[in-house]
């Protein structure tokens, strides 16, 4: 049982630390709307890495096969939500610049937090590699014999909570980014970078494909 505890926390972490487009646009949306939003989203990628953990756990080795022939199509998908994401955020901010609108934050971004949830948790099921990472961690682990039911409930449920909290304190640090640039040119030069950053990591996403 602790064995698959340290397993799904490690899986969980390894994961989520290390950030890519969805948390960059996941800070980037925390900045300029809110904590209670930004913390919606975190969860959409959590409950993500958690859906694909629980496959894993579950479909093990017959997860390669399934999921090979999709591995480019989910790639370029994922990699063109993300850009759309960009350049809309992009163009919103440079309208809104223009504008030189006084209006509230909400007024601003109109995203509610489900509608931050469901989009989140859309483009992270849109990776195919989260679940290549899981198939890989719960194949090598399983050994000479097959988890339990309770052990593979225990490596999910901690692999969600690792992941939530990391996108959690990506949301906070998104929040506070939001506070400190409350000038228009400001978060002008930080939703124009944030853009860039993700169109960037998007591009990436495809050229490190093997």
């Amino acid at each position: 049982m602790i064995t698959a505890l340290v397993a799904g926390t490690l899986a969980g972490y390894g994961i989520a630390v290390p950030v890519g487009a969805v948390g960059a646009y996941l800070v980037a949306l925390t900045a300029r709307t809110s904590l209670r939003v930004g913390a919606c989203a975190a969860l959409g990628v959590a409950t993500a890495d958690g859906l694909y953990a629980l496959v894993a756990a579950v479909g093990g080795s017959a997860l390669g096969p399934l999921v090979a022939p999709v591995v480019v199509p989910l790639r370029w998908a994922s990699a063109v939500v993300l850009v759309a994401l960009a350049v809309r955020s992009g163009a919103v901010a440079v309208q809104r610049y223009r504008r030189r609108s006084t209006a509230t934050r909400e007024d601003e971004a109109p995203v509610g937090p489900l509608r931050a949830y469901v989009a989140l948790l859309g483009i992270t099921v849109l990776n195919p590699m989260t679940v290549i990472y899981f198939a890989a961690l719960v194949i090598a682990g399983q050994g000479a014999r097959d988890p339990g039911a309770l052990e593979q409930g225990v490596f999910v449920l901690a692999a969600f909570l690792a992941s939530a909290s990391w996108q959690l304190l990506l949301a906070c640090g998104g929040a506070l980014l939001g506070r400190v640039l409350t000038g228009g040119r400001g978060r002008l030069v930080t939703a124009l970078a944030s853009s860039a950053l993700i169109t960037a990591l998007a591009g990436h996403l495809l050229l490190a494909a093997p």
